[in-house]
C-alpha cells in the first residue's frame, strides 16, 4: 500500500528511526502479519482481554435482589423485597402493575429518623409499617391511595424514629392484625 491510498483514509504513515535505521509502518499493514511469533503474540492478548472482559461482567454484574421474611406475631409473614438500589429508594413500588400477594418491599435506612414516604405513581393502594431498630412496630397506615396528582401527600414521619418502612398491598395490616409496639422477626430469605 502506498501513502497515497492511506491519505484517502484518513491515515498518514508512521516513519521512525532508531540510530542508523529508519522503518515505515502503515496502519493497515501493521495488522498484517508474517510469523507466528506476533500471531501468538495477539492470540495470547486477545484471550486475556476477554478474560478480563468477562471477569469484569461476572463480578459486577447486578446480584440477585434480597429477600428478607419479616414475621408477625400473629403468624403473618410478608417476602419483603429489599429495596436496595438508588431506583428502588427513590420509587419505592411506584410504576408496578401490582404486589402479588404474601409480598412487600422494605425500606432500610442507615440511622434511624423521621422517615416520610408517598405514593406517586403507585398503582394500587397500600399499607405502610414503620419499624424501629429493636424491630417493634411504631406507626402504621392503612389503605393508602395511589397518587397521580402534584403535589403528593406525604405520610409520616412517625412519632418516634424508624429504621426500616414496609410497603405491602393494602388489606394486609387487618388480615395479620398488625399492631403498633408488634415485634418483628426478621429472617433472610434464601431461595
Amino acid at each position: 500500500m502506498h501513502d497515497g491510498s492511506l491519505q484517502a483514509f484518513g491515515l498518514q504513515p508512521i516513519h521512525l528511526s532508531d540510530k542508523n535505521r529508519t522503518v515505515n509502518i502503515d496502519m493497515l499493514s501493521f495488522f498484517k502479519l508474517q510469523d507466528g511469533t506476533n500471531k501468538k503474540r495477539i492470540f495470547f492478548l486477545l484471550i486475556m482481554s476477554l478474560l478480563l472482559i468477562s471477569g469484569a461482567l461476572l463480578f459486577n454484574s447486578p446480584g440477585q435482589t434480597q429477600v428478607i421474611n419479616v414475621n408477625f406475631p400473629s403468624g403473618g409473614v410478608l417476602k419483603s423485597e429489599v429495596a436496595d438500589t438508588p431506583e428502588k429508594l427513590l420509587f419505592g413500588l411506584a410504576f408496578r402493575p401490582n404486589l402479588p400477594e404474601g409480598e412487600a418491599m422494605i425500606f432500610i435506612y442507615g440511622e434511624s429518623g423521621p422517615h416520610r414516604i408517598w405514593t406517586k405513581e403507585f398503582q394500587f393502594p397500600v399499607d405502610i409499617i414503620w419499624v424501629d431498630e429493636s424491630k417493634i412496630i411504631v406507626h402504621v397506615e392503612k389503605d393508602v391511595p395511589p397518587c397521580f396528582d402534584d403535589p403528593c401527600p406525604w405520610y409520616g414521619p412517625p412519632p418516634n424514629d424508624a429504621r426500616y418502612i414496609i410497603e405491602s398491598n393494602a388489606g394486609f395490616i387487618a388480615r395479620a392484625h398488625v399492631a403498633i409496639d408488634n415485634k418483628l422477626k426478621f429472617t433472610l430469605f434464601i431461595p
